[in-house]
Order: C-alpha cells, then structure tokens, then sequence
C-alpha cells in the first residue's frame, strides 16, 4: 500500500502502488451533483488543482492518476477516446463520460476554471510527458506483456495524445502541441459562459479560486504537486512495475505451456 511519504514523493501517481480496486463503474451511478469541471490541458498543474478542489470540500475529484487506483477505468475512457477520435462506436453522454466542450455543453450550470500557464514552461513539461507516454518500449513490448493492466493505461494515454496531437510520433506531436494548446483553450472559452467561467492563471494561489467557488480561503499553502521531476520519476515507477508484472506474465505463460505441453507428451506416449 502507497504510503503518506509515496504520496509525497510521487504526488496522487502513488496510487499505482496500491491493489486494484477492480469496480466496474458502468454499474455505477452518479451519487453526488456535478460542481466544479477543472478542464485546463494536462501539464497546467491538473493535480495541483485537484488536490485544491479537496481542500475546498470537493471530494471526489477525478483526475487521469485516478486510473491507477482502478484500471477498469481505461476501458471506459478508451472506448469514449475511439469513439471521440476515430469514430468507432457510439459517443459517451452526460451519463457515461466527459470530454471538455461536451462536458461543459452536459453540465450547463456547473462550474468551470480553465488553468492557463505559460506556453514555454507548458511545452518544455509537456513534452516530458510525450517522451514517457510515447515510449517506444513500453507502447511496442509492455503494452503486450502487460495486456491487462499497463497495456489499458498506456493504451489511454495514446488514444489521447493522437486526438489531442494528431500523431503518435513524438516529433510530430511536439510540433503540433503549442497549436492544441492555444485550441484547446480557445474552444473552453468559446464554450462555457463567461459568468461560470473562471481563467485562472498557474500560481495565482488561493483568492481568485476562492472567490470564484464562493469558499473560504484555506490557511494551508496552495498545493504544489507533479513538477517535472515528480512526473520523470513516477515514470520510472511505472516502467518498474509494468516489467516486474510483464516478468511474472511471462513466466505464467511458459509455466502454463510448460504443462499443457507435458500433458500433451504424455497422451502421444500413452
């Protein structure tokens, strides 16, 4: 179990240290109304956020680590990514998934804040995260070797880096990434309302946030969590686990085949 200090050191990735909570939410119903959609692109402090939105009374915040602590989650958003980007299947709704405009567009009196941060610092950190996400060992062996747990997630974090980027290649994707920025931005505004609109710049702390959701402000520092090196070292974690799980895998299946074929033997010498 990921303690206090893998939370610290990892921030909410550490949840891939725990056991799979294994809840198929397609039987699950929502129990609590829709208050606060944070849709700033990823790498604009989305756990910082998150984390924030707890301090403030919103509990069950979800963010894409969330995947971590239940992977049966990635088939839900892998399905809604394939229908969204590639047109296979039928489009989620209010009921079954969010996706920004649509989000938005479903829940029309809830709240939205928008996290914008420089575009320099944002590409330089995003392009960390295609660098771990776009990795040709893990897409291309782990993915296979570790079908039913890594493989979902990093199957995830591909559907949504070649509909957001355009491509899979991580030099392209770097190349189209300061323009899906700016449109990603463009189109929440474009969007949402302006009076349930909040823009909220990265490390502009409490009050503006407060203010907006009506809340009193915390006497707690602002959450700082999943910098760049948090997100580098969260990836070796990742690629840590997945090979241990692949290894284990690996042997199962030879362990099986191993037996399978030995019985098989036995029956041709009988």
């Amino acid at each position: 179990m990921a303690t206090q200090a893998d939370f610290d050191r990892l921030s909410n990735w550490a949840l891939m240290l725990n056991p799979d909570a294994d809840i198929d939410r397609r039987k699950c119903r929502r129990s609590v109304p829709m208050e606060v959609l944070s849709l700033g692109l990823a790498r604009t402090g989305t756990l910082s956020m998150q984390e924030a939105l707890k301090i403030l009374g919103h509990v069950n915040t979800y963010h894409y680590s969330s995947i971590f602590a239940n992977v049966q989650d990635a088939d839900m958003w892998n399905e809604a990514l394939r229908a969204k980007y590639k047109g296979r299947g039928k489009p989620f709704g209010r009921r079954d998934g969010l996706f920004l405009a649509r989000a938005a567009g479903a829940y029309p009196d809830v709240k939205v804040v928008l996290v914008e941060r420089d575009e320099d610092k944002w590409y330089k950190s995003c392009c960390i995260l295609l660098d771990g996400v776009l990795d040709r060992f893990g897409r291309y062996v782990l993915r296979f070797t570790d079908p039913y747990w890594f493989g979902k997630i990093i199957t995830c974090g591909g559907l949504w880096v070649e509909g957001l980027l355009g491509s899979l290649d991580p030099r392209q994707a770097k190349a189209n990434a300061r323009a899906a920025y700016r449109k990603h931005n463009a189109d929440i505004r474009a969007t949402v309302r302006k009076e349930r609109l909040l823009e909220y710049r990265l490390g502009s702390g409490w009050e503006p946030l407060c203010t907006f959701l009506e809340k009193d402000v915390p006497k707690v520092p602002f959450p700082n969590r999943n910098d760049s090196k948090t997100l580098e070292i969260s990836f070796k974690y990742l690629a840590g686990k997945t090979i241990r799980r692949s290894l284990t895998n690996i042997a199962v299946v030879v362990g099986t085949g191993a037996v399978v074929g030995g019985l098989l033997w036995s029956y041709i010498l009988i």
